[in-house]
């Protein structure tokens, strides 16, 4: 955002007179002092500016629905609503994440033995996929150990009962 046009001129003119002010004995100043002065005097304006921008932007503003005015003498609670359901990915849930840290190998040996188990119709290519989660959540299902696949702690005991 930038700074007001007034205070940058007040600014910029308070600046100069501090230079063209101190100009004079400054002549008998050596180089590095008039340096020092300079950059002095550019700090104090870079500052204000800095400043003048942070003021200028002022307080976040938050709008906040009216509550319903209702004429018939009751209270009437706002209404609470139903959150939607979540449609969680297969790619991104716990039994996916530990499909996937097993080697490419092992991966296929999973599959091989669901498929051999009747759970599992797809190519044994140790890709986990909506067939693979198919296969693993019905399997686990089956066997009692449905709830397992809820955590990643869990899936790795159901992925290790079919390799080992």
């Amino acid at each position: 955002m930038l700074p007001n046009l007034k205070t940058a001129a007040i600014t910029t003119v308070t600046a100069l007179s501090i230079a063209l002010g101190a100009a004079a004995p400054a002549a008998a100043w050596g180089q590095r002092e008039q340096d020092t002065l300079k950059g002095v005097v550019g700090a104090l304006i870079i500052t204000s500016i800095i400043n003048d921008a942070r003021r200028d932007r002022g307080a976040p503003v938050y709008h906040e629905e009216p509550q319903p005015i209702y004429n018939d003498g009751y209270y009437h609670p706002p209404k609470k609503h139903k959150p939607k359901p979540v449609h969680q990915s297969v790619y991104r849930t716990p039994a996916a994440h530990a499909f996937n840290s097993y080697s490419a190998s092992e991966r296929r040996l999973i599959q091989r033995r669901l498929a051999h188990w009747g759970y599992y119709r797809g190519g044994i290519d140790g890709s986990f996929g909506p067939g693979t989660y198919s296969a693993i959540a019905a399997y686990a299902r089956d066997n009692g150990q449905g709830q397992q696949l809820a955590s990643t702690a869990g899936a790795f005991g159901v992925y290790d009962g079919l390799i080992f």
